[in-house]
């Protein structure tokens, strides 16, 4: 296969993102079936070659393939690149952007793909879903794994934490309404800011995850393009309570996979949520379905 280069604005500071964690993860992949190069665009790393080195020196077109995913930096990407070969890693929709005829469209979800599908049918289309990384697989503990056998001889009381909310595109309704209505319940409600080495070890550690991004992507004006963070909370044997916005629901049946936040009333989600944790069994997919 030809060589591919991942195209990233950079890997630290302020770039670290879930974004980035997927096209890592994805270069990480794409690294058992050819040779891949993580370059960078916006900041030099020594670990990585820079994008404006690079095209220095060699002439156009060249043997690589080039994948840009940056959904704000996508057009003048192109431009840059043009004349060598080069893919769209298509995370998100909404950016307003059009494609050059000829350049193909990697579609993380159903979601995306028929943004795409409507704005550039010309364009060759792929879906290509986003892969869980290894450690969720491996530690996440789901009813029947290892992982599930040793939290529970670690906590046989049951996991530590009730519920469990990332600040992160989080709604106001969850942060200003639903989590101060669960710790009156007496319900141990835990949100997550900023960022954590081990999400695996948070995950594992909470009985139910609320995910409410669908306020957080209609305020600026792009979607949810995949939403790994409920696919990891289910990976760790959670109870997922939901929006189900753009692409969650390609992966999210509502009342089989996840449950609906917001559906109803306050009073209602308390009582839902609080009967998740006191039963997590009865709440969570059959493992079929998982």
């Amino acid at each position: 296969m030809r060589p591919v280069r991942c195209l990233v604005p950079g890997t630290t500071g302020r770039f670290r993102c879930g974004g980035l964690l997927v096209e890592l993860q994805t270069a990480r992949l794409l690294s058992q079936i050819a040779p891949v190069q993580v370059v960078t665009y916006r900041q030099r790393e020594p670990d990585h070659p820079y994008l404006e080195d690079l095209l220095r020196g060699e002439a156009s077109p060249c043997e690589a393939l080039w994948i840009v995913s940056w959904g704000f930096d996508v057009p003048q990407l192109l431009r840059r690149l043009r004349g060598r070969p080069v893919a769209y890693h298509a995370h998100s929709s909404g950016y307003g952007f059009d494609l050059p005829l000829g350049v193909p469209v990697l579609a993380v979800s159903r979601n995306t793909l028929g943004y795409w599908g409507e704005r550039a049918p010309r364009n060759p289309l792929f879906l290509v879903p986003n892969a869980l990384a290894p450690q969720w697989l491996e530690r996440g503990a789901r009813p029947g794994s290892a992982a599930a056998v040793a939290l529970r001889e670690s906590h046989p009381e049951g996991r530590p934490i009730d519920v469990l909310v990332q600040r992160r595109k989080s709604s106001a309704y969850v942060l200003e309404q639903l989590v101060p209505a669960l710790r009156e319940r007496g319900l141990a409600v835990e949100v997550q800011s900023g960022w954590v080495d081990d999400l695996v070890g948070l995950f594992n550690s909470a009985a139910v995850v609320l995910y409410d991004s669908a306020d957080y992507w209609r305020g600026r004006g792009v979607s949810e393009g995949f939403g790994l963070p409920p696919i990891e909370a289910l990976a760790c044997g959670c109870v997922v309570f939901s929006s189900f916005n753009h692409a969650l629901a390609d992966l999210l049946d509502p009342g089989v996979l996840g449950h609906q936040l917001g559906a109803g009333s306050l009073e209602g989600d308390v009582e839902r949520i609080s009967a998740a944790v006191a039963d997590p069994q009865a709440w969570r997919p059959q493992p079929a379905a998982l």
